[in-house]
């Protein structure tokens, strides 16, 4: 990724803004912009995830896609091709499609057909009466977040703890994740993974403490753990062939 890009994050749910938060949090302090527009987040946790982007530099909307509905209606599409208009990005970064059929939080599918036909679109003549003023945007660069197979690893070493101080922001979010995890780990596994967890006295605690142990794990295995030139990395896969004038190491 070269240095101060433009880069939007479209999302589907507001902690994949913290997933990502390395790379949009990087291209900040490089003296880039970097953008991301939700799709679905309830309004109780949109100060939260606001809350979170802000502390990683990243501009942050909400389009209010409705649970259970999201299609590939023309106003669903307009909703996108607006935004990425609107921002005109180098880059895009979102949903990895493999991974979105293999995940069952809802909505993930229809949306990645969405966005993809969005990403599309908005590099043509098409609903400029709905987008007044705004001319049609090249299809950017695009990167899939946490895919299945990577092709791209992100060293975050240096803003790891703005990731996570960002995640530390989504209170919601880790109270469900809270819950999830004190159902279906059995007591010794939890303790294996974080020593104290029986003790703990709430389910945001809980939920921050597993994401915690998850956060540190995920990102050594893409780093150090696969014999990686960083310590701690986010992995992409970018869409299409690098184009290079020449070989890089």
């Amino acid at each position: 990724m070269s240095k101060g890009q433009k880069i939007l994050f479209l999302g589907v749910y507001g902690m994949e803004v913290v997933e990502c938060g390395g790379a949009l949090a990087k291209n900040v302090l490089s003296g880039g912009e970097s953008y991301a527009t939700i799709m679905l987040c309830r309004e109780s946790s949109q100060p939260q995830v606001r809350n979170a982007a802000q502390t990683l530099g990243v501009n942050v909307s909400f389009l209010n896609f409705e649970y259970g509905t999201v299609d590939l209606s023309k106003e669903s599409k307009v909703k996108l091709i607006k935004v990425i208009r609107e921002v005109k990005p180098d880059i895009i970064i979102t949903q990895d499609p493999e991974h979105s059929f293999h995940d069952l939080d809802p909505d993930r599918r229809p949306a990645m057909t969405l966005l993809l036909e969005s990403i599309a679109l908005a590099s043509r003549d098409f609903a400029l009466d709905e987008t007044p003023g705004l001319n049609p945007h090249p299809i950017p660069t695009i990167y899939y977040m946490t895919p299945h197979h990577p092709n791209t690893v992100i060293d975050i070493s240096d803003v790891w703890d703005k990731k996570e101080a960002a995640m530390d922001m989504l209170e919601s979010q880790m109270e469900f994740s809270g819950m999830h995890f004190d159902d279906m780990l059995d007591s010794k596994a939890a303790e294996i993974l974080s020593p104290g967890f029986s003790q703990l006295n709430n389910f945001h605690e809980k939920g921050r403490a597993i994401h915690k142990v998850l956060d540190k794990a995920v990102h050594v295995y893409h780093g150090l753990a696969t014999h990686g030139h960083f310590a701690l990395a986010e992995a992409y896969r970018r869409e299409g062939n690098f184009h290079l004038d020449e070989l890089i190491k």
